[in-house]
């Protein structure tokens, strides 16, 4: 009875706890702009860089005349980049805008709820969503519920390094993570040892959702999944993970990058993505050593040494194949097998008499503990190389720590090391500590967040919105513009214009449009400057003081000074540069344009100012 009594609580807590978070998330979102009493216009503007992007396409298809015009205008879309015809669904994740555009047309919500507040109750629904899957992780690991809101808890009084969702909402991350966490604690359930044959069968089908879903909503899934298989292979190297569990979740893996795949239009990122070459060939490698696992320590030790030179080759091996066939692309993991290798070297666990004579020091790990205690230090390597990442481990810290508080087996291990140790007292300092802790997390964050939430801002941006409202009122609708790929992110959500280049660089050759596109803050001649951007079908650029007159970073760090150097330019200001660097025959361009001499004039004129932007219109001669 107290069992499910505490199960229920638990249930309920964690429901709680994940609607809570939603709740102040979308708090802090309409305090910070004002979001429901602002226009349209300006909360179009809120979505910055490539939030504004993905937000577009939904746009888009709630204006399309029918779902299948929408469908359309996605797969031969020519808007997006000038003069080319791209597919959208090929090229982006953009899956979430479409279903959620669908959702909203068919559900009979239109005359209560505006489309921005559909997608953004959506966001900050998932967040809930997220918080609790991490709750269920921690309780999975630790037998507990109070360590599930530890670190629940934790997430949100570290929201800073956790999320930034409300500021950047439709950033794909924020659609993924949630998946992600339920993917981990599907995988923290499926790891415990004599499961129930329907419980495992459940328990697979919500991994392979979760990780499908999660793969098909961020460009990056192929980072986190490597990891993941990395721990698999580890821990199945160690035989610390029964294989057969091991062969599922490299086969969800492998099926869920194909599925997706297959829906982006085979996309060659993805076919050409190291993680199915990892996956397949530690598949053919356990194939060809089924008797890894047999054998004295040092025999083991050298099969082990062995199937790692023997995967690694092979992955390499068909990564390169898949690539010459399917592939532009070329990615590098290097970092993530080196962290893999090493651990695997340094490891002894294989030795039975070793683990007998380590035990009375020592935790034994359980394989689910084991799976998630090597995630995060992988996730903590990741997060070190890519800021943006860390709130991926940040996350996950989360659930690691508050599973180490609540854990018995680690307080065991300390009582046991200072010769304390009996039942009652593992008992008293596994809910005590945490009880403590919690307490001393509401005291010190409770005055903070009450601030933050009392603290009422407002969006304030005049002078981009006087110059969408200018571009929608005084440009065709067939104007093609130029600038910085996220303002022009902007420009194609608030005006529908056609753009030159965007803020998803994912791609090689709209790296090198950009580049070509961002000659405006170079120092060029307008001549040049005019052919590259009418190469484009240019018939606006919009030129950005922050940007021309940068003061922001520091010599060598701002994007002028970028440019100046690939064009083999000296960088201006106080400084030396490089021997290789020469003086330009041009001064810079967006700095000299306002000056409006002949040479310039007669090909660009400016046809809108304001003390942020500037806008010319290309002339069409040649």
């Amino acid at each position: 009875f107290w069992k499910i009594l505490s199960s229920v609580v638990g249930g309920i807590v964690a429901l709680c706890i994940g609607l809570l978070t939603s709740v102040y998330l979308a708090t802090l979102h309409e305090n910070d702009l004002w979001f429901s009493n602002i226009k349209e216009v300006e909360r179009e503007i809120s979505f910055r860089t490539e939030c504004g992007l993905y937000y577009s396409y939904y746009k888009e298809m709630l204006q399309a005349p029918t779902l299948l015009q929408g469908f359309h205008g996605l797969i031969y879309d020519n808007k997006t980049e000038s003069m080319r015809t791209i597919n959208l669904l090929q090229r982006m994740n953009i899956y979430q805008e479409v279903f959620l555009s669908v959702l909203y047309r068919v559900l009979p919500i239109q005359k209560y709820l505006e489309p921005v507040y559909f997608y953004i109750y959506t966001l900050f629904g998932l967040q809930a969503v997220y918080v609790a899957a991490l709750y269920m992780t921690s309780w999975l690991l630790s037998g507990t519920w109070l360590s599930g809101l530890l670190a629940a808890l934790w997430y949100v009084t570290n929201r800073t390094d956790t999320t930034r969702v409300e500021f950047t909402i439709p950033l794909r991350e924020n659609w993924a993570l949630p998946f992600f966490a339920i993917q981990i604690a599907a995988i923290t359930y499926f790891l415990r040892p004599n499961l129930q044959p329907l419980s495992e069968r459940l328990t697979l089908l919500a991994i392979f959702i979760s990780t499908f879903l999660f793969s098909l909503a961020w460009q990056f899934n192929q980072f986190m999944m490597l990891l993941q298989a990395l721990v698999l292979f580890i821990l199945d190297s160690l035989d610390m993970l029964p294989a057969v569990k091991a062969t599922w979740l490299y086969g969800i893996q492998i099926s869920c990058l194909l599925l997706v795949c297959t829906l982006q239009f085979f996309n060659s990122m993805i076919l050409g993505s190291l993680l199915i070459s990892f996956n397949l060939s530690v598949l053919i490698v356990r194939k060809l050593q089924k008797n890894l696992k047999t054998g004295t320590f040092l025999t083991r030790v050298g099969k082990l040494l062995l199937h790692l030179l023997l995967v690694f080759c092979l992955t390499l091996f068909l990564n390169n194949v898949i690539k010459d066939f399917f592939c532009e692309v070329v990615q590098s993991y290097t970092s993530g097998f080196t962290v893999c290798s090493f651990a695997v070297f340094s490891s002894d666990s294989a030795n039975p008499q070793s683990m007998g004579q380590t035990r009375k020091c020592a935790v034994d790990l359980k394989p689910e503990a084991a799976y998630n205690l090597i995630h995060t230090l992988l996730f903590g390597v990741l997060a070190m190389s890519t800021m943006r990442m860390k709130y991926l481990w940040i996350s996950h810290m989360c659930v690691f720590a508050s599973f180490g508080l609540c854990s018995s087996e680690i307080w065991e291990l300390l009582l046991r090391l200072l010769h304390l140790c009996n039942p009652k007292r593992i008992w008293v300092m596994r809910y005590s500590v945490p009880i403590l802790t919690l307490l001393y997390l509401c005291c010190k964050s409770w005055p903070g967040m009450m601030d933050e939430l009392s603290e009422l801002k407002e969006f304030y941006d005049p002078d981009t919105v006087e110059l969408m409202d200018w571009i929608s009122s005084n440009t065709p609708r067939k104007a093609v513009f130029a600038g910085s790929m996220q303002l022009l992110a902007g420009v194609k959500l608030c005006t529908g214009r056609t753009l030159t280049n965007h803020p998803h660089y994912e791609d090689k050759s709209l790296r090198e449009r950009t580049q070509a596109v961002y000659q405006i803050y170079a120092k060029r001649s307008p001549e040049e400057v005019h052919s590259l951007l009418r190469s484009f079908g240019t018939d606006f650029v919009i030129l950005e003081d922050s940007i021309c007159f940068e003061r922001r970073h520091q010599r060598g760090c701002r994007l002028r000074d970028l440019l100046d150097v690939a064009n083999g330019h000296e960088m201006d200001g106080p400084g030396e540069s490089d021997p290789d660097l020469r003086p330009a025959d041009h001064p810079r361009f967006c700095e000299e344009i306002k000056r409006n001499p002949p040479s310039y004039k007669a090909h660009f004129t400016r046809v809108f100012q304001n003390k942020t932007f500037h806008v010319y219109k290309l002339s069409r001669n040649k």
